[in-house]
């Protein structure tokens, strides 16, 4: 009788236990985060990103939908011409993500080994003629910038809105002599917001940011000049994680949508 209480107790330990263990596993399962939740996905710390200048008002969005969709990440942003930046990055500057307005200047980048897998192009711009509020020149094309008496701002050639400008030019076979060749679009763009000249090549997109300020002239030609703006990962991000999960936010709908906002067109 004694050995047959001793086989029940055994049994209905074995069978706690069991029981138990299969809780245990249940709950671990029920408590695993899912797919593309921001718990366990290793995303935090600060972010930085050298990007063309115009990126500025949509990347500043962006950012900040990031930090709010990753709690734990700060996203800082260092614009300038792409030229600039990918001779910052080439020469060491720490940084974890490049865009640039156009391929040729990634391509300085990638082909000194420095970044960190294939960029990947995200969106892309044309040109248009920002001139002032009324259009006081009533430049209505290319040739309208090779007229007498009207001083023109361009972005210096090796910066992409610039080399995007001698394209468009050669396009419509017109022959503009800067007063004013600037590093970035921005900066071509303040020329004539604060009236130092009476016109600039700038992009579709940095005009629509200045709307209150300028007028923007459309013009054929552009179509010759669109930029495509590509984006990845450097290969010696200090936050390689958050770069790519940054990287990848730019590739995404939501991201996407802010670009369409800010003018520019899907790649």
């Amino acid at each position: 009788m004694r050995a047959r209480w001793i086989s029940i107790v055994l049994a209905a330990v074995t069978a706690a236990s069991l029981t138990a263990c299969g809780s245990d596993s249940a709950n671990t399962a029920n408590t695993a985060p899912t797919a593309g939740s921001t718990s366990g996905s290793g995303v935090s710390g600060p972010i930085t990103v050298f990007a063309a200048a115009s990126l500025t008002e949509s990347f500043t969005q962006i950012g900040k939908d990031f930090e709010a969709a990753n709690p734990g990440t700060t996203v800082t942003f260092s614009f300038a011409g792409s030229s600039a930046l990918a001779t910052q990055i080439n020469q060491g500057a720490p940084a974890d993500v490049f865009a640039s307005a156009a391929p040729a200047n990634m391509k300085t980048v990638t082909d000194a080994g420095n970044a960190d897998g294939t960029p990947q192009n995200f969106a892309k711009n044309q040109l248009v003629i920002a001139v002032p509020k009324g259009n006081p020149k009533n430049i209505t094309s290319l040739s309208g910038l090779a007229q007498p008496g009207v001083k023109v701002a361009l972005c210096a050639p090796q910066v992409p809105c610039g080399a995007a400008a001698q394209k468009a030019l050669q396009a419509a076979n017109v022959q503009v002599t800067p007063v004013t060749q600037e590093q970035d679009v921005k900066a071509a763009l303040s020329k004539v917001t604060l009236g130092e000249v009476d016109a600039a090549l700038v992009y579709r997109t940095d005009a629509k940011a200045a709307a209150n300020d300028v007028d923007a002239v459309e013009f054929p030609e552009s179509a010759s000049a669109v930029n495509e703006y590509p984006i990845v990962v450097l290969k010696n991000a200090p936050n390689q994680a958050g770069a790519q999960a940054f990287v990848n936010y730019v590739l995404s709908p939501a991201a996407e949508q802010v670009l369409t906002n800010a003018g520019f067109q899907k790649p």
